[in-house]
């Protein structure tokens, strides 16, 4: 049996040991923390039950595939509902009616394409049949992504040579050579409809003026499939997925810190320096420290800490020198806000925009970071649709303020005793949702109010720069050029999560387990792997689960076609 020890218990980490104990690998996870989730983390005071990191239930498929592969469902683990509306955009009052509360442009996004394409035709008359061709190639898109892109682990040059991407060279050269920013502006004339088709790069830890317009295909996932609530919150997929990942049999350690990966070095042919992994030192919460010794080693912590400063200088692939030329996603702060009484003016999701689009993203990631002024953010109520998550008669608020990747804005802290510029953002966002939704009362109905910044990414999960997401997704960091899931320099070291491929978000996240899977078994597929049959279980392991690491066995076992494996992401 191959032992694996697993750095990290967020959402990557977590579906990493169900995948690899499922398929007959003795799994041990360590988490410094002392609860599991990661960045999808929860905090739960006065009643009320606030996620603090993901909110947006999106590409459903990723989720029915992964539970699929460990002989379940979606329906089995997560009790859905769709949001209709799927959220709410609020613009920014223009300066005529600047003091007038709730003066802005509003659109409000239902359920439903046909129901979309009439909210679109109202703010912009004509705009329907533009937005049917949009949302159409973007479905184009988002098939091909997961078929060839999303999944693959790019180990074959091949896996790119299938008929239908040789097809498509040419959009795909037009798409990654021209913004989203402006792909949307060809196509649209209203401010407010081109920020909702633009918006969705910051999901991906840009700007519309950097995402490439091949992320237009983000757009098929809320206006034409829809918003997804799990009920309990993101929370309740954490536990169902720490509990499965036992259920396989997988162990979950808390307040166990991964303080170094243990290396020894081969033959030649191992790693590129002849290094291959041999486990994980680990401090107690005590302060005592053990060695796991281990066959593999996965890390889901930020991949920058377990490059940095897991690693001696000759086992990194990414040493400092590497990111130094990398952009970051940007930063946060964030707050959590116990409301009194309803507030109907708030969907369960809600968007603030500036009317300056391009100011606040330069504040962002220009060349002068400074904490926007004013900020487009964004308002999660989950309390819309959820009543367990407040206490009665009240709302659950999460604001979410995107800020430059800094930690030097600082930590956050319960009742404003945040840092100063933390704070400070807080009460700007508070007075602008009030402002610009028509809630002239809001401040004086909080009840509770928690907030965190960029330093508490660094201290709690290591974060790069203290950023919320990771490397942006700009075409130099998106795909086959983002950080992979392998080591270069170390066999049997793998990584998972939303700093390496694929990307950033918890779909992305549970696919990165995946790839470690494929790394592992030295599959070069393209697409989702086939489910396995239900006879399969974690003590009767594939052949190809008993593999020795991909960098070690460069020769691939039977795998699904192409064909197949498009069929499974679809079940």
């Amino acid at each position: 049996m191959t032992r694996t020890v697993i750095i990290g218990a967020g959402i990557a980490g977590l579906a990493t040991a169900a995948l690899l104990a499922r398929d007959g690998h003795e799994v041990r996870v360590l988490e410094r923390g002392e609860r599991v989730g990661g960045r999808a983390g929860t905090v739960d005071e006065g009643g009320f039950r606030f996620d603090t990191g993901p909110s947006w239930y999106l590409m459903p498929g990723v989720f029915d595939h992964f539970f699929a592969m460990l002989g379940t469902s979606t329906e089995e683990q997560l009790e859905l509902r769709t949001l209709d509306p799927g959220y709410r955009v609020f613009g920014e009052p223009d300066g005529r009616d600047r003091d007038e509360v709730g003066a802005g442009s509003k659109l409000t996004v239902p359920f439903g394409v046909e129901r979309v394409v009439e909210a679109f035709e109202q703010l912009e008359p004509g705009s329907g049949p533009e937005l049917r061709r949009y949302l159409a190639s973007a479905r184009r898109a988002s098939e091909m992504a997961e078929r060839y892109f999303l999944y693959n682990p790019f180990t074959r040059l091949r896996s790119l040579l299938a008929p239908e991407v040789l097809a498509a060279v040419p959009q795909l050269v037009s798409l990654l050579g021209t913004s989203l920013e402006r792909f949307a502006a060809k196509r649209f004339a209203n401010p407010l409809l081109r920020q909702v088709l633009g918006y969705p790069a910051v999901f991906l830890g840009t700007d519309p003026a950097s995402a490439p317009a091949m992320y237009h295909l983000m757009s098929a996932l809320d206006l034409d499939e829809g918003v997804q609530y799990p009920m309990g919150g993101f929370g309740v997929l954490v536990e169902r997925l720490a509990a499965l990942a036992r259920e396989a049999g997988a162990e979950i350690v808390t307040g166990a810190e991964a303080v170094e990966v243990l290396t020894r070095r081969e033959r030649a042919g191992a790693g590129t320096n002849g290094l291959v992994a041999s486990g994980v030192r680990w401090r107690d919460r005590q302060g005592g420290e053990h060695v796991e010794h281990a066959n593999i080693v996965v890390s889901g912590a930020d991949l920058h800490h377990t490059e940095t400063r897991l690693l001696p200088a000759e086992a990194r692939s990414y040493p400092e020198s590497w990111w130094e030329r990398r952009t970051s996603g940007p930063g946060a702060v964030i707050a959590l806000l116990g409301v009194r009484g309803e507030l109907p003016e708030l969907e369960h999701h809600s968007l603030f925009f500036t009317r300056d689009w391009g100011a606040n993203f330069d504040a962002i990631f220009g060349d002068r970071p400074a904490v926007p002024d004013p900020a487009s953010i964004y308002v999660c109520r989950p309390s819309a649709t959820d009543p367990g998550v407040a206490p009665e008669g009240h709302e659950n608020l999460f604001v979410l303020i995107p800020v430059p990747a800094d930690t030097s804005i600082g930590h956050g802290g319960p009742d404003g005793t945040g840092s100063p510029e933390v704070e400070r953002a807080v009460d700007a966002a508070i007075d602008q949702v009030a402002a610009w939704a028509g809630i002239p009362e809001l401040r004086e109905r909080i009840v509770l109010r928690r907030s965190l910044g960029p330093a508490d990414f660094e201290s709690d999960y290591h974060s790069w720069r203290g950023g919320m997401l990771g490397p942006a997704h700009i075409l130099s960091q998106s795909a086959l050029f983002r950080a992979q899931n392998a080591s270069k320099r170390v066999a049997g070291l793998y990584y998972a999560g939303a700093t390496t491929a694929p990307g950033v978000g918890v779909p992305m996240c549970l696919i990165s387990a995946e790839l470690v899977l494929k790394r592992i078994r030295g599959d070069h597929s393209a697409g989702p792997l086939p489910v396995p049959s239900a006879s399969r279980t974690a003590s009767a392991p594939s052949t190809a689960s008993s593999a020795p690491p991909a960098a070690a066995s460069p020769a691939p076992p039977a795998a699904a076609s192409p064909a197949s494996a498009r069929g499974a992401a679809h079940p």
